[in-house]
């Protein structure tokens, strides 16, 4: 299943398809006792979108059927085991994709001649994915960093190893002769090669880099690298060798730190809008001004999701789902800012006050 939504991967699943460019969205659960109905269904979402390919009289029989077979392809690919907050499945003629998301979707089923993208939009800023890089003087180890996990990242080079004669940096660690480890001209070369493919994942994933190591390998990299002098130093070693949850912990305290600042900062540009009447709040409001591409800076509590329906030029909220409702709208909010260069920042439950979910700095 994929995880990491890059630019060049969102152009590529906004590109049109052939009719039909079949995408199943389903809520999944990370735990019990609801996890147990996950399976159950996300089969009946893929039968009913079987249903409507073959209730659609645009679609050929041939066509029909590798759309199909795609669909049940990507469904045997789905791994509920480690299940997140939602799941895509895209599907047309020649391929299928599964997507894992941390961010709950609404349950729906569409043909188009492209596919679906905006949860996985709003999914991926709402996570807030970062990267984290570990160092020792022969491992360099890269971590894909999400809201409550890392894991490690196996592409792109990574991870980076050297072979050393004779070295043992346990021992080094303690007799204290680690410093001496990153004076070589072989460890500086090998921190310069580290340095240059993180600046190729930093190109094709642009995302907040933490840097962990001791503090001799990052003074080191500092030295001799360029992509990496912006990152967030936490001086903590062994990580190039450890597991996630060791880098969890290590990085955890550093990223909530940041976080909580961040809703700060928020909070501030929000109650000066407010004197300037730059201020927008409401999904109405905002679903409007996002489409005129006035919002500067998008707030959204993290959980925050309402039913509309479209009164023709506003929405009103909805009771519960049903014919021509949008339950998404938050999700095509956030897409629609981030279109127009907007900022989108994901905030804490009851963060926005009386904005009630959503709240936005306008441009003029």
């Amino acid at each position: 299943m994929e995880h990491v939504l890059s630019p060049a991967t969102l152009a590529e699943l906004r590109r049109p398809r052939p009719y039909p460019a079949v995408s199943v969205l389903t809520p999944t659960h990370r735990r019990d006792p609801h996890k147990a109905q996950d399976q159950v269904r996300l089969r009946n979402a893929v039968a009913e979108a079987k249903r409507q390919l073959e209730a659609d009289p645009a679609v050929g029989r041939e066509r029909r059927a590798e759309v199909a077979h795609h669909l049940d392809q990507a469904l045997s690919e789905v791994d509920l085991t480690h299940a997140e907050d939602g799941l895509a499945i895209f599907a047309a003629s020649g391929e299928h994709q599964v997507w894992s998301l941390a961010r709950s979707v609404p349950e729906r089923v569409v043909l188009s001649d492209t596919f679906l993208t905006r949860n996985l939009v709003s999914a991926q800023t709402a996570e807030r994915p970062f990267w984290v890089l570990s160092l020792s003087a022969d491992r360099a180890t890269l971590w894909n960093g999400g809201l409550d996990r890392v894991v490690e990242q196996r592409a792109d080079g990574f991870p980076l190893t050297r072979r050393v004669e004779n070295f043992d940096p346990e021992r080094q660690e303690r007799i204290g002769d680690l410093p001496s480890a990153f004076r070589e001209e072989r460890t500086r070369q090998f921190l310069r090669e580290t340095d240059t493919a993180m600046s190729t994942v930093l190109r094709e994933h642009p995302r907040p880099l933490y840097v962990t190591g001791p503090p001799a390998a990052l003074a080191l990299l500092d030295e001799v690298g360029s992509v990496t002098k912006g990152a967030v130093h936490v001086p903590h070693g062994g990580l190039a060798h450890g597991t996630p949850d060791s880098v969890w912990q290590a990085v955890r305290p550093v990223i909530e730190a940041e976080a909580r600042r961040d809703t700060d900062a928020v909070a501030r540009a929000l109650e000066t809008a407010r004197g300037r009447r730059e201020f927008a709040a409401g999904v109405d409001e905002l679903w409007q001004s996002a489409r005129d591409g006035r919002v500067r800076l998008l707030a959204v509590e993290e959980n925050y999701r309402v039913t509309v329906s479209d009164a023709g030029d506003h929405l009103v909220l909805a009771e519960d789902a049903g014919t021509g409702s949008r339950e998404d709208i938050v999700d095509e909010i956030v897409e629609q800012c981030l279109e127009t260069g907007a900022d989108v920042r994901f905030v804490p439950d009851g963060a926005l006050g009386e904005a009630e979910g959503i709240a936005g700095v306008l441009r003029y």
